[in-house]
């Protein structure tokens, strides 16, 4: 059974990794999913893969004036939503001597001004009984050098997670957070590293994993779908780690 058919999502940072295997998920279980990117580019080729169940709006999460054209943008293709997951992001690291302001500007608007106005302005249109899922970062339970800046914007994030609970539960509109640790995706691609830098980096981190390997794209997915249905009922104001217990080692 379907548990998602007739459902509509909303998916920010949908073209690639853990955004889209998520939308990949929600199809298969029936919704219409609509997913943003911030090029025409990424966006067509997502939807070219995703089939005639996706929909692509391209929309920039740390942009305003985009984020306060996405709900009517949005209503072109469906009334109300049945979830929302905010998704969009990546980091970028360095000391705290080498961070500049438009490092600083660049994370916080796109993590957090993206997140708090994104969902501001898509919750006139969930449905009595939809789902807002937040996507934290596992960095947020402990220090990591070079974090600086990615992991307060991702603590940012994750208070959202309680205070949007309570304010949504008047609305019957349930709130949670997952927390992904390191995921097989193409975050790396915007630290402004070297391809041999990225490897050199996934070949460091590998050994220090519990389970000795970094986690599939749709092992987060198939967690967002389920906080996202009936079975999840119960839980609001819940962030769920899904980090291979790596937060458990530090």
């Amino acid at each position: 059974m379907q548990k998602f058919k007739n459902k509509v999502v909303l998916i920010t940072g949908g073209t690639s990794g853990m955004g889209f295997a998520t939308a990949q998920e929600f199809i298969y279980e029936g919704a219409t999913v609509i997913i943003t990117g911030r090029s025409k580019e990424t966006v067509d080729k997502a939807i070219n893969s995703l089939g005639s169940n996706a929909i692509g709006l391209v929309s920039n999460a740390g942009k305003l004036s985009d984020i306060f054209d996405l709900q009517k943008q949005v209503q072109k293709h469906a009334n109300k939503l049945d979830v929302l997951f905010i998704n969009a992001g990546y980091g970028k690291f360095a000391p705290i001597e080498m961070v500049d302001e438009v490092h600083f500007d660049e994370l916080f608007n796109m993590l957090v001004k993206g997140t708090f106005f994104t969902v501001q302005q898509m919750l006139p249109i969930m449905n009595v009984g939809s789902s807002i899922i937040l996507n934290t970062s596992f960095v947020t339970a402990f220090g990591i050098e070079n974090f600086s800046i990615y992991s307060a914007a991702k603590a940012a994030v994750r208070s959202f997670i309680k205070t949007f609970s309570v304010e949504c539960t008047a609305k019957q509109i349930r709130v949670n957070g997952i927390s992904p640790g390191y995921i097989k995706t193409n975050i790396f691609n915007n630290t402004g590293l070297s391809p041999d830098q990225i490897e050199g980096a996934i070949a460091s981190i590998t050994p220090t994993l519990p389970f000795k390997r970094f986690g599939e794209a749709s092992e987060i997915a198939k967690t967002v779908v389920f906080l996202a249905s009936e079975d999840a009922s119960y839980i609001h104001g819940v962030e769920i780690l899904v980090d291979g217990g790596l937060s458990n080692t530090k």
